[in-house]
């Protein structure tokens, strides 16, 4: 088995920062179940598809939550959303979007697509961890999602 075969939680952040504010938010939690940062939306779809440099990872075990944000290089958020909802095997794959936009247009089209939550990102680093610890308890411990057939 593969580093990358045990993955529960896919994080897609671009900022450092946040990236590492979330997953210690996670750890806080004792959520730090098995987690990969993304850095852009290519990189996300591919993990998540099995294609290019994480060809050889099993989809079999398919993950809990996605948390993506929507201000991405090469693949914005939204088209990310856009593939995963409307692929067979994914769409019922949680995505949780957590970004800074409080605009109506990215919210409205975010839950068109399919987004099964939106978050938008505190400023202040202590409400920002508390956030995503909230988003983390809920996602991996309250929620019992439906099963995705890869």
């Amino acid at each position: 088995m593969n580093q990358f075969d045990a993955v529960e939680i896919l994080i897609v952040e671009d900022n450092p920062t946040d990236a590492e504010l979330t997953v210690r938010a996670l750890k806080e939690q004792n959520l730090a179940n098995q987690l990969f940062v993304a850095e852009d939306g290519a990189e996300a779809l591919d993990f998540i598809f099995c294609r290019g440099k994480f060809a050889d990872r099993n989809p079999c075990k398919p993950m809990k939550v996605v948390f993506l944000d929507l201000k991405l290089p090469k693949v914005g958020g939204l088209d990310v959303l856009r593939e995963i909802k409307t692929n067979e095997k994914t769409k019922k794959l949680p995505v949780v979007i957590v970004t800074s936009s409080r605009e109506d247009p990215d919210i409205q089209t975010a839950y068109d697509l399919g987004a099964n939550s939106y978050v938008v990102k505190p400023v202040q680093f202590d409400a920002f961890r508390q956030a995503m610890s909230n988003a983390g308890l809920y996602w991996l411990l309250v929620n019992q999602p439906p099963k995705v057939n890869f």
